[in-house]
């Protein structure tokens, strides 16, 4: 059964939101209720916000029923979109892998010259949900404020297509766009991978398993250990928009107990991470995956990569996805993109 608010138009819920963002700080906070402080950390007011209006929304990333997630993960995309980027061109694509296709899309900032880096981006969603449309915004902003072109991946989803499906997509994608970078006007030596949560780990497994290595590696809040569970899972695993039945349900869908410590699907368990690319990787100190992605980046540095670890102590899970809401969300998305702007300009000189 619908909620009432799934009756409303998305246009319109997502102005009335953008509404409430434009309220003055003493009124937000007043919505938002009584700041959250957890383990050392302060919420920020942005996404106490976000998560008091969900509870409104009703959205939440599982229902058990994975059409009904995947629709409520769109909408829920639409609510919180801000203004569109302006500039950035796009091109539907398929590439290939094996007897099947592959749906992306490629970015283009108006103005970039051929020969530019490119990135290589997956989309999470708990290796479930999400979509091109649901990362469109991010990867626009990526595009525009990197300077990159840009080449989302519309990977194949569980259950329908378990584990290892997304991998070998993922890797197929990467290796097509280095062997044809210069087809979509890139640099083939400048290739970077990039993704957040469930894309993360993709972009880890590629970056691991690639024939050629990327230039630099991207990750939000990445998925590095399938097999176990850490301290802030327990500390953030309700609440805070990931929760741990989400994580359950994501894991039970995507890959059989056994097979959950093999690298291609845990990459933190790898026997060897020296071969990484640089890398910038970002957590949320809210985040029940907080604890494994710090500790992937502690292993890259222990190995020798040059590793950026950022932990955003104030935020949530998924807040690449929500720049458009402004504020603390759009900081570390601006952030995010000006690391990869470096990364891939000192790649370059090298």
């Amino acid at each position: 059964m619908p909620l009432p608010t799934d009756l409303i138009p998305p246009q319109a819920v997502n102005l009335a939101v953008r509404t409430v963002y434009a309220l003055p700080a003493p009124v937000r906070r007043l919505i938002a209720g009584r700041q959250v402080r957890r383990d050392g950390q302060r919420l920020a007011l942005e996404a106490q916000l976000l998560l008091a209006l969900a509870k409104v929304e009703g959205a939440g990333l599982s229902d058990r029923r994975v059409n009904v997630a995947r629709r409520r993960l769109e909408r829920s995309q639409r609510l919180i979109e801000g203004r569109p980027v302006e500039g950035v061109g796009t091109r539907a694509l398929t590439l290939p892998n094996g007897d099947h296709g592959i749906p992306a899309r490629l970015y283009t900032p108006a103005g970039l010259p051929s020969g530019s880096p490119l990135l290589v981006y997956y989309h999470g969603g708990g290796f479930l949900l999400g979509s091109l449309d649901t990362h469109d915004s991010l990867c626009r902003h990526l595009a525009a404020n990197a300077a990159v072109r840009v080449l989302s991946v519309g990977y194949r989803l569980a259950p329908e297509h378990p584990f290892p499906a997304a991998v070998d997509d993922a890797l197929a994608a990467y290796e097509h766009a280095v062997k044809n970078a210069e087809s979509f006007g890139a640099d083939p030596h400048t290739v970077a991978v990039g993704g957040d949560s469930a894309g993360g780990n993709l972009a880890a497994v590629v970056s691991h398993h690639a024939e050629r290595k990327p230039a630099f590696a991207l990750l939000f809040y990445p998925v590095t250990d399938l097999s176990g569970r850490r301290r802030s899972r327990d500390l953030f695993a309700e609440g805070f928009y990931l929760t741990d039945p989400d994580m359950i349900w994501f894991s039970d869908q995507y890959i059989p107990v056994e097979r959950r410590t093999e690298v291609k699907a845990s990459p933190l368990l790898a026997d060897d991470v020296s071969g990484f690319p640089p890398t910038y990787l970002a957590t949320a100190g809210f985040d029940p995956l907080r604890d494994e992605g710090e500790e992937f980046a502690h292993r890259l540095a222990d190995a020798g990569v040059p590793v950026v670890l950022r932990r955003h102590e104030d935020l949530i899970h998924g807040f690449a996805n929500m720049g458009g809401l402004g504020g603390r969300f759009a900081e570390a998305v601006s952030e995010a993109a000006g690391a990869l702007r470096m990364g891939l300009a000192i790649a370059r000189r090298e």
